[in-house]
């Protein structure tokens, strides 16, 4: 599995021109006094509204972007089923040089309680939420919608079914 959140990690911790950009963007703040980015800062202010945001994936993507073709180079050598996790996908151009697109989807509960989970604070859930693509725009784009609301098992048979469907076998 390729996972463009932490390609997106690696090129911001491993780019010192990037975090310059992002510090001139965010605030010099946003970087501790050795030169690493405080994530949750720029979270907080990238995500505030959509010109916000749009500034962080001008910086951010062409570097992730890289990385995500990379990776994809390189698995597509090994792999004849390649999966990538990324919630920006269908946003970037690269969506277009794959053979299928699957969203998988929650309720807006289950994505704020997922969110949440994991540290983030309501506010700023709220604030992500409205700066993303809205759910008909991924059901137009992608081939195939999944929802999620329940356990990770139930998903994982869903996607069983859902390959065994597409002709790939699976154990």
């Amino acid at each position: 599995m390729i996972d463009a959140d932490l390609i997106g990690r690696q090129v911001v911790d491993q780019s010192p021109t990037l975090r310059k950009a992002l510090a001139h963007a965010f605030g010099s703040d946003i970087l501790t006094p050795s030169g690493k980015a405080r994530r949750k800062l720029i979270a907080q202010r990238a995500f505030k509204d959509r010109s916000t945001r749009t500034k962080l994936n001008q910086l951010v993507h062409p570097f992730l972007l890289r990385g995500l073709r990379s990776q994809l180079k390189q698995a597509r050598k090994r792999h004849d089923l390649i999966t990538i996790d990324a919630a920006l996908l269908l946003e970037w151009e690269i969506a277009s040089e794959l053979d299928f697109v699957l969203v998988i989807h929650a309720s807006h509960r289950d994505r704020m309680n997922r969110m949440t989970a994991r540290g983030i604070g309501r506010t700023d859930a709220l604030a992500r939420e409205r700066t993303q693509m809205k759910y008909r725009d991924f059901s137009q784009r992608a081939d195939r919608v999944m929802l999620n609301n329940g356990r990770i098992g139930d998903l994982r048979r869903k996607l069983m079914l859902l390959l065994k469907k597409l002709g790939y076998h699976v154990d």
